[in-house]
């Protein structure tokens, strides 16, 4: 087995670091205090060309794969910026993959080459409030109208980046449930623009990552196209498991970044904190966490790694998807967890970053799927065992 990344995969490492640098620390501890979206981030990275790298060649993109985008978004949660930096730039790395996938060639050339360049902000509305993790009970409904459209009512809720977004890439039931053959059946998936007079966004208020909002969607009457319609009328739950596996290695990727950091500032401090005439990193009790975080993150790196590594050579990866998800998160919040510990009360007051990155990395054990569900899914596809739900 190679572990040795590639001349091209360090050149992602590289690039990114030299623009990241600019966006330190006090930038995000700003940004997440005021709630202000951080559109010179966003601007910088897209005037990079770093948002392009999993889209097509042949619609503006760099056509790379799923190891290039973790191992970006990784270094961007690494530079300090945890999951605002990695949340305002996520849905333009993969959230496309969809429509790249199976939208019509009109979707494809209207859309993507504007996600490439930056130009074009998409948020993402699939959960709703009667929901939850159960997408197949979701009711916001698209009725057709006629041979050229639908009209939807219905409710979203945790819709990251609606504020800020020009369109929707929306999953809506177009058969009701009790319908349909299958649960999954009857469901159908539209990119179509964000009309503010037929769709209320309304912020939520939350414990950490402000600099990137989480919105509630009312939608009424909000008429669709059908040119807006990803693929056939019917197939957008199919269409999204067939993204589920490689946003979670994304996911995974993000959480680990935030380990990482929270592991290096947490040594720096430990070195230069001095109690009783000792530097606090000298005591085991200081050391020893630090020391097992470490090995954590790394052993959850190797499982993110060989994750990609499948998935780019299209092999089968639900499995090592999952666990790489499962890994990273928990290793991730471990290690902002222990930071915060090392600092001791300075850990939680805003002088110091590491209270951000443990609100932040406990998000990780929550979305987009909560540990729970993940090992749902090992005990049962993976294991074998009754499924529980």
């Amino acid at each position: 087995m190679d572990f040795e990344l590639t001349d091209d995969q360090k050149a992602i490492q590289e690039g990114i670091a030299g623009l990241l640098h600019r966006f330190d620390d006090r930038y995000w501890m700003t940004r997440d205090r005021d709630h202000e979206f951080p559109t010179e981030f966003y601007e910088a990275v897209a005037g990079g060309g770093w948002l392009g790298i999993t889209v097509p060649e042949e619609y503006g993109g760099h056509g790379l794969g799923i190891t290039e985008a973790s191992l970006l978004l990784e270094a961007v949660a690494r530079s300090g910026g945890g999951m605002n930096a990695a949340s305002s730039i996520h849905m333009s790395i993969f959230g496309m993959h969809p429509v790249a996938v199976h939208g019509s060639e009109e979707l494809k050339r209207r859309t993507l080459p504007r996600i490439a360049t930056g130009d074009l902000h998409v948020c993402f509305g699939v959960t709703e409030p009667g929901a939850g993790l159960d997408t197949t009970s979701i009711t916001t409904f698209a009725e057709r109208d006629g041979d050229d459209g639908y009209v939807v009512n219905g409710r979203k809720v945790w819709i990251s980046k609606a504020l800020e977004s020009e369109k929707i890439l929306l999953l809506t039931r177009t058969t009701k449930i009790d319908q349909v053959a299958r649960k999954t059946d009857g469901m159908t998936l539209f990119l179509t623009d964000l009309d503010r007079k037929r769709i209320d966004i309304r912020p939520i208020p939350k414990m950490g990552r402000n600099a990137v909002s989480s919105n509630e969607l009312f939608i009424d009457d909000l008429r669709i196209p059908v040119e807006d319609r990803v693929g056939e009328e019917g197939e957008g739950f199919r269409y999204l498991l067939d993204g589920l596996n490689p946003e979670r290695m994304l996911i995974a990727a993000e959480a680990l970044g935030i380990g990482r950091v929270a592991l290096d500032r947490a040594v720096e401090y430990a070195k230069e904190r001095v109690v009783f005439d000792r530097p606090i990193g000298m005591n085991q009790g200081v050391q020893f966490p630090l020391a097992d975080s470490l090995a954590r993150l790394d052993a959850a790196e190797l499982m993110l790694r060989k994750a990609t590594w499948l998935y780019d050579h299209g092999r089968p990866c639900g499995r090592e998807a999952n666990t790489a998800k499962y890994l990273c998160a928990d290793a991730g919040f471990a290690a902002a967890d222990r930071a915060l510990q090392t600092h001791g009360g300075m850990g939680y007051s805003e002088e110091y970053p590491v209270a951000r990155y443990f609100r932040e990395a406990r998000l990780m054990k929550i979305a987009p799927i909560s540990q729970e569900m993940i090992l749902n899914y090992l005990g049962s596809h993976t294991l074998g065992m009754p499924r529980s739900y």
